[in-house]
């Protein structure tokens, strides 16, 4: 059961990333207006988590290592579970920036020098992940079968109204700085990125708390 759940993490991780990173690849060889690029950007990667979280779903799609520290820290995940899933979202991340690579024929693994910093990207990503906590777990209580559809739609708009176009991520953040590409992060920046979806995941779980305060349905919710 945790080997079938933990291969779900890590095959819809590798689409995510591979969706994220191979859109932006084909979308600054497409056009030049970088706005146009990312709109590209942000639909495919909407659409690919609408997809992936219908499919796979059933099994275990979090795909996020904040969202499943939220899910522990609500008492659905042991600890071993929760492990188990951070490592494949790590994984998988890192496996489908290499294969979006390899399909558009760049080097498999390019360290990205696209400087990604400041104060205002640092906040957008605590506003991001805060905001996309708040919609998995909410929309896990009021209605389970519009997650996919919720979360969709929350992360291709927070590309546009975030100025760090919503990495929102640990485990992609990771992933993205081996492509240098228009998705891509220097390395020096990912420890800050993560830090920040860090606390906003803290903040997030914080809101559901007390939005919620029958959260233990959440977590029972989710563990069926």
């Amino acid at each position: 059961m945790l080997l079938r759940r933990a291969f779900a993490e890590l095959l819809g991780s590798a689409f995510l990333a591979a969706a994220v990173v191979g859109s932006g690849i084909a979308a600054a060889r497409l056009t030049d207006d970088v706005g146009l690029q990312l709109l590209e950007n942000s639909i495919a990667t909407g659409a690919v988590l609408v997809a992936l979280i219908l499919a796979l779903g059933p099994v275990s799609a979090a795909f996020n290592p904040v969202v499943t520290l939220v899910e522990r820290a609500l008492g659905a995940l042991t600890w071993r579970e929760t492990g188990v899933f951070v490592a494949a979202q790590v994984v998988g991340c890192s496996i489908g920036v290499v294969v979006a690579n390899l399909m558009f024929e760049l080097p498999a693994v390019d360290l990205s020098t696209t400087s990604r910093g400041g104060h205002g990207q640092l906040i957008a990503e605590v506003v991001a992940t805060l905001g996309l906590v708040v919609v998995v777990f909410g929309v896990v209580r009021s209605r389970p079968s519009a997650v996919a559809y919720a979360v969709g739609g929350y992360i291709a708009s927070a590309y546009w109204f975030t100025s760090s176009t919503s990495f929102a991520n640990p485990a992609i953040t990771l992933g993205r700085m081996l492509t240098d590409t228009f998705a891509g992060i220097d390395p020096s920046c990912v420890a800050a990125f993560i830090g920040m979806q860090l606390v906003g995941g803290a903040l997030g779980y914080g809101a559901v708390r007390l939005l919620y305060p029958d959260a233990r349905h959440i977590a029972e919710e989710i563990a069926a």
